[in-house]
């Protein structure tokens, strides 16, 4: 009956909007993976130590590489009071200064989200910390939150958990859900299990152009080896290691151990049984 109810009242949302053009928005993906570089994990851990017992909060700067892959390069501490389960909002004044003089050192990253600790009781959002994030929603649909705890991480095992995705560790990473579209029993995110691709111009132009000049003495040595004599190759590597020599004693001693292992065992098991 609650299924009829419900087709009538799609049906008469739907002739009241027949002439609407029908649209198919983008919705955020469950394969949307979030990378939190060393740097930025070292200062959440650092951060979140000093405070205990008390909560702290932060501000995570990176980019939104594409519609999968979200990336944190750094972050940095806001000034607030916390209790042991809530912690105060963003104070946008010092927010706006502190993005300034980043800027002026070469940090030019835009906010993607925010940070803050819950030390020695897990990974959680707790009812201010659902409205601080419904906040930075309203200013990016894709923010997202993390939670540190710094007391569990110190224990050997840090964790980073991302977009409801559990992984193994002391880190959370929160997106909220729309009521409106869990009340009309509709999916919040899409799947696809597309694995975000890497920006183009990810790497330095400096490892760039490593890569391409390794590459070109690699193909110009064995250019050259072709066309040397078998004497000059003999004498090719005189007074250094020689590369294919090395490789293949390394081959042969392991030949020789592997099938000494099987003769003996083959006559344990012949001998012994």
């Amino acid at each position: 009956m609650e299924r009829l109810l419900r087709l009538g009242a799609d049906g008469l949302a739907a002739l009241g909007q027949s002439n609407a053009q029908p649209t198919d928005g983008p919705v955020p993906d469950t394969a949307e993976q979030v990378y939190i570089s060393s740097l930025a994990l070292l200062k959440m851990l650092k951060h979140g130590r000093a405070g205990v017992p008390m909560e702290v909060m932060g501000l995570m700067l990176g980019e939104f590489v594409d519609d999968y892959t979200v990336t944190v390069v750094d972050v940095f501490a806001m000034p607030q009071s916390g209790t042991g389960v809530s912690v105060e909002a963003v104070d946008p004044v010092f927010q706006a200064k502190m993005l300034d003089m980043l800027r002026q050192t070469g940090r030019p990253e835009m906010v993607v989200g925010w940070y803050h600790s819950h030390p020695g009781f897990g990974c959680w959002l707790s009812g201010v910390d659902m409205n601080t994030q419904q906040s930075f929603e309203a200013l990016s649909d894709r923010a997202v939150a993390v939670v540190v705890d710094p007391i569990q991480s110190v224990k050997g095992k840090v964790l980073i958990f991302h977009n409801y995705k559990s992984f193994i560790g002391c880190h959370r990473c929160f997106r909220l859900i729309n009521p409106n579209l869990v009340i009309a029993n509709q999916e919040p995110r899409q799947t696809t299990s597309n694995v975000g691709h890497l920006s183009k111009q990810s790497k330095r132009l400096s490892t760039v152009l490593t890569d391409i000049i390794t590459l070109y003495l690699l193909i110009t040595s064995l250019e050259d080896e072709e066309k040397m004599t078998p004497e000059q190759l003999a004498i090719k590597n005189v007074g250094k290691m020689d590369p294919k020599r090395h490789l293949g004693e390394h081959v042969d001693e392991l030949m020789t151990s592997n099938i000494t292992q099987s003769l003996g065992a083959m006559l344990h098991s012949v001998v012994f049984t």
